[in-house]
């Protein structure tokens, strides 16, 4: 009797043990069916392979943008950032420029921004790059070129291209070629990328704006810079983001913004922590991630409250709420 119910035990298992088998065979091969086995080995792999920063924490490297800390020196913004933590630094032409006039040497300064373990992904920016005749865009050419030769010896990768004096009634193919103009003497005379930005108070408003300027400059370097805030005020949206490539994205400026003042009102002054306001951050870096960017991004605030407070622990809670809302969103 007892060698009987041992038998039965036995049977009872082989045939659990076989229903799990084909259970697992149904799902594998219903997986199967639905994408290629090379699509299945190729997202496992992406999975595996995806480099990720902070710890693991963010899909991104995380830069901070100088104006988050201004009232600071450029060389104590340095010092900041890579005690708080970050994997770079967006600096401002003006501050190179002082730090020339005051005797540094910015490939000097480049070497030690490395040395900290920080890389310059951007510098802001070109003003006035774009202007509205040839004439006026000749005589800019050699501001832009000075420029360009101070975010090259910092070791920028990118830097920003501004057209704040464009006329309203701008012709986006000839905006469009200067914008191409720009780009070539950018890479051939300093290997540096020039990339468009977008700004309510200037022409060009919106990321559609800017991204079609891209795209009619018909080159392969060709990049925009969205800012959540400014993709926000306006009113341009954030959904046009799922349109684009990660390729086309130069680095990604983001913040958050307050519930007052009315929407109308608000300005550069009233950015706020990420997390701290109303912008969908979450919703915005899933669709960031989807479109495969790979870039920094770089948290930027000009909000006067903050620069009365301890600069660093600013730069840190900064960085902490930024991989708090990454955290939310689950990327």
């Amino acid at each position: 009797m007892a060698i009987t119910c041992k038998i039965s035990t036995r049977l009872k298992l082989h045939s659990m043990k076989r229903r799990n088998f084909i259970g697992l065979s149904s799902s594998i091969g219903l997986m199967a069916s639905i994408l290629p086995a090379s699509s299945l080995t190729a997202s496992i792999n992406a999975e595996k392979n995806e480099k990720r920063y902070q710890n693991g924490a963010s899909p991104w490297p995380i830069c901070l943008d100088t104006a988050t800390i201004r009232p600071a020196s450029l060389l104590e913004k340095i010092k900041i950032a890579a005690e708080a933590g970050y994997d770079g630094i967006e600096p401002w032409d003006g501050e190179l420029e002082e730090y020339e006039k005051n005797g540094g040497n910015l490939k000097e300064l480049g070497i030690q921004i490395k040395k900290l373990g920080l890389k310059v992904p951007s510098v802001i920016g070109l003003w006035n790059a774009i202007p509205d005749t040839m004439e006026l865009f000749l005589k800019s050419l050699p501001e832009t070129r000075r420029r360009m030769r101070m975010a090259h010896d910092i070791g920028a990768e990118h830097i920003q291209t501004i057209p704040n004096e464009l006329s309203p009634n701008y012709n986006q193919k000839w905006v469009a070629d200067r914008y191409k103009d720009i780009i070539e003497i950018g890479i051939k005379e300093y290997n540096i990328k020039p990339a468009l930005v977008f700004v309510k108070y200037f022409t060009i408003k919106t990321l559609g704006q800017a991204a079609g300027i891209a795209m009619d400059a018909n080159h392969p370097n060709a990049l925009v810079i969205p800012d959540v805030y400014h993709m926000y005020i306006s009113d341009g949206g954030f959904d046009g983001l799922k349109m684009l490539k990660g390729s086309a994205i130069a680095i990604f400026q983001f913040n958050d913004a307050p519930v007052s003042p009315a929407f109308t009102e608000l300005r550069d002054e009233h950015r706020v922590y990420p997390g701290d306001g109303i912008l969908p951050l979450d919703s915005i870096f899933k669709d960031l991630k989807a479109t495969g960017y790979k870039g920094f991004i770089s948290l930027e605030m000009y909000n006067p409250n903050y620069y009365k407070e301890d600069l660093l622990t600013v730069a840190k809670t900064g960085l902490k709420k930024t991989l708090e809302v990454l955290k939310k969103a689950g990327v």
